[in-house]
């Protein structure tokens, strides 16, 4: 599968963000200029791999000496899309909504949360952080006057789906789920789910295969 707007692998988009907070550290430290091959070591990719990605830049290194960090920073975001904030609304005011509302890291990234959606009336007119929360109802003639394409579901799994289709009436054509369910969708609904009983599953069975390799040289050590 690939970006529908340059065709650049998903793999690549994925490593992209690695790149930038590796890029920046480096920045904040004074370097000017880095290597395939650092980024490379630092990341545990191949130094194949990170030319490739970079290439899809469109920015060429130098050779024996590497890349301008400041260029490569601005042809990263640039390629991500994330010089131009792009706005979306967040459904549910609860404890992940909140989180993500408050979160600073997102507009560094090209996204900004301007409101938040809830159905608990306790909570429409307070804010989290800076974002207002409003009510459900008031969904539509926000997207609409707002022109928001983008949706953010923090909701509890039994209702994602209803979100999401109510989203979808209201103009919204990308909708990232943060909730624990699939989402059925016309096909031409962009939708990005963000899975966290997943990934805490990953990172369970890496500590569990560790903590056996660790058990297993600890064995052969004492041989």
């Amino acid at each position: 599968m690939e970006d529908l707007k340059r065709g650049i692998p998903i793999p690549t988009i994925k490593r992209f963000p690695s790149y930038l907070r590796l890029l920046r550290q480096y920045l904040e430290e004074g370097k000017e200029m880095v290597s395939a091959t650092t980024l490379a070591e630092e990341l545990g990719l191949k130094p194949i791999q990170v030319r490739k990605d970079i290439s899809c830049t469109g920015i060429e290194g130098k050779p024996k000496v590497g890349f301008i960090i400041s260029y490569l920073i601005e042809a990263i975001v640039h390629t991500l899309g994330w010089d131009n904030a792009t706005d979306a609304v967040l459904i549910g005011a609860g404890h992940l909504g909140s989180a993500l509302a408050r979160y600073e890291g997102f507009e560094s990234y090209g996204l900004k949360i301007v409101a938040a959606f809830d159905i608990d009336k306790d909570k429409c007119g307070t804010k989290l952080g800076e974002v207002p929360v409003f009510p459900l109802e008031s969904l539509k003639g926000y997207i609409k006057e707002n022109h928001v394409n983008i949706g953010v579901v923090a909701v509890p799994a039994i209702q994602a789906q209803g979100i999401a289709e109510l989203l979808v009436e209201c103009g919204i054509v990308a909708i990232w789920n943060f909730a624990p369910k699939d989402l059925k969708l016309p096909e031409n609904v962009v939708v990005q789910r963000t899975d966290l009983a997943t990934s805490f599953a990953v990172l369970s069975a890496k500590v569990k295969r560790k903590i056996a390799n660790d058990e297993l040289s600890g064995e052969v050590d004492e041989w």
